[in-house]
């Protein structure tokens, strides 16, 4: 295993043994509204807080982009941290939520671990060294029509003024596909679409730290990333559509067909 991906593993469990210990007692967590349907807990901060201090302490130089702490340091190399992604999912103890850590050097994402501590599934991948579960390679699915894919998605909470857009293409995915899913974890969507768990994957209004593990363990595993124009600038835009290479083509026009310009351009 590279040494940085190594260490984001370490720093991913390290939040993630904070995680189990908090689920035995969901009642006493803490947590606030950051904004309408956005919630934070003590959790989120407590976790995030013990990844920075293994990614400090092993690379000191290194800025790094959090969730919760905002952005920090200058150098080429970016680590960028979800400490828990789904805490709406982790405060009423729905078990789908992970850890999400992906290093970015001179631009483009080199590393990545999305950890699931509730099933201790661990995803990885080093740029041009494929993508892993548990240290077994993984691969997206070989389907190749949407009319039999299983595809993830999430709703636009944030951007609300996205809805009515987003709705019509919810309807189409539900006669188009064989069936959509929200779990409410954006990372360990993506994380499912590199495993063949899901075929493919589309969200408006996402941050950094939602995506850019993800994508990164896709295309090591076959798969396709992009944002709404079909390009690869979804870290800016916030819009991503994913999934194997049939799919993902297909996911795309049926998606490209609805979207206002202003969706488009991101």
């Amino acid at each position: 295993m590279h040494p940085m991906l190594n260490i984001a593993v370490k720093a991913a469990r390290r939040a993630g043994n904070i995680i189990n210990r908090a689920t035995r007692n969901l009642d006493i967590v803490a947590f606030q509204e950051k904004a309408v349907n956005d919630f934070v807990s003590e959790v989120d901060r407590e976790a995030e807080q013990a990844i920075i201090r293994v990614l400090r302490e092993a690379y000191p130089a290194h800025a790094i982009l959090a969730e919760e702490s905002g952005a920090s340091g200058e150098s080429e190399y970016q680590w960028i941290v979800d400490p828990l992604d789904g805490t709406t999912n982790f405060i009423h103890g729905f078990p789908q939520y992970a850890v999400a850590i992906a290093l970015r050097h001179r631009g483009v994402v080199t590393q990545a671990v999305i950890y699931d501590p509730s099933r201790n599934d661990l995803f990885t991948a080093t740029r041009g060294r494929g993508a892993y579960l548990n240290d077994q390679r993984i691969r997206v699915s070989k389907r190749a029509h949407l009319r039999s894919s299983l595809i993830g998605t999430g709703f636009p909470f944030r951007q609300l003024e996205h809805i009515e857009t987003y709705v019509v293409i919810l309807r189409d995915m539900m006669k188009g596909a064989a069936g959509v899913r929200r779990a409410g974890a954006a990372t360990l969507d993506l994380a499912y679409v590199a495993a063949g768990r899901l075929d493919g994957f589309w969200e408006f209004g996402l941050s950094p730290w939602d995506m850019a593990a993800g994508a990164l363990l896709i295309t090591e595993a076959g798969g396709l990333v992009s944002d709404l124009a079909g390009e690869n600038r979804y870290l800016e835009t916030g819009n991503i559509v994913a999934g194997n290479p049939k799919v993902f083509v297909e996911l795309l026009q049926a998606i490209s067909r609805h979207l206002t310009p202003e969706l488009k351009r991101g």
